[in-house]
């Protein structure tokens, strides 16, 4: 049987390591059980398959996947981290097979070095179909595009990002925190608010509120060309979020701002807040046949 780490095992592991948390790398490790089996339900995990775990720490939430009959392929920036996670999941019960650590920047990992990885250490080489994280504050945005870009067999995800950060990551066009982050989320899933965490389950406690964000990926609206000029648009769009779009989008559109935003069925006086993601798409594919 699995057994999850508590508020002991989490600190002897640490001290283990001579380990101090530190903000730069967002390490705040979850030190409950019910929180971690919480966030495994909310993802939606089934036995059989194959998750992708990025920053699994000391392996609390790894241990979770585990529990429910995921296999985890656990992606881990921190040398000390990756090499101490195989002993601790063996000794907490989990069966060999069910996991692969994977030392990298979750940045730059992408499918093939992870299949040769996990084929290197004897482990499954079946591509994950769901993203289950405790996203480190300061690369959560950056991390989950990159994710969902190069990850096209992941079909869900569940992570837990900083309050403000998830808030952003779900909130809607015509809200005022409905920015790049919103809006490029949308071209890969619909993007949701799956339910708060407390502070008090993390060791150390962070300064800031948690929230679960849930991912459940679509169709994307067009090819990556299509994602790129889009995305392109969108930077532009709130770089300069306070000026109307034929003011923001000169840098990438030119002097024809105005007529190209037009032609695309969109207001040349709204402001990017207001713009779905196809709306983006709609001026991206205008520009190109102007």
């Amino acid at each position: 049987m699995v057994k999850l780490l508590g508020p002991a095992e989490v600190r002897a592991l640490a001290a283990r390591l001579d380990l101090t948390p530190t903000k730069k790398l967002g390490q705040n490790f979850v030190i409950d059980g019910n929180t971690v089996r919480r966030i495994v339900a909310a993802a939606g995990v089934t036995a059989g398959e194959r998750v992708m775990e990025i920053g699994p720490g000391l392996g609390s939430l790894t241990l979770g996947l585990i529990e429910a009959g995921a296999s985890v392929t656990a992606v881990e920036i921190d040398r000390r981290l990756a090499e101490l996670l195989p002993e601790t999941l063996a000794a907490m019960g989990a069966p060999a097979g069910s996991y692969d650590v994977v030392r990298a920047d979750a940045m730059e990992v992408m499918p093939d070095p992870l299949r040769l990885t996990a084929l290197a250490q004897g482990g499954e080489v079946d591509d994950p179909s769901a993203l289950v994280a405790n996203l480190p504050y300061n690369v959560s945005v950056p991390v989950l595009l990159h994710v969902l870009e190069h990850f096209p067999t992941i079909r869900r995800g569940l992570v837990m990002v900083q309050a403000e950060v998830g808030q952003r990551l779900a909130a809607a066009p015509g809200s005022k925190i409905y920015g790049s982050p919103s809006a490029k989320a949308a071209w890969y899933a619909e993007v949701r608010l799956a339910g708060q965490i407390g502070r008090q389950v993390f060791w150390p406690a962070p300064n800031v509120d948690s929230i679960l964000v849930r991912l459940d990926r679509r169709a994307e609206p067009g090819d990556e060309r299509d994602r790129r000029e889009t995305f392109a648009i969108v930077d532009a769009a709130f770089g300069q979020r306070r000026k109307m779009l034929r003011q923001s989008l000169v840098p990438v559109l030119g002097a024809g701002a105005s007529a190209i935003i037009e032609r695309a069925g969109v207001d040349p006086t709204a402001r990017g807040e207001v713009l779905t993601i196809l709306d983006f798409l709609r001026i991206a594919l205008a520009a190109r046949s102007a």
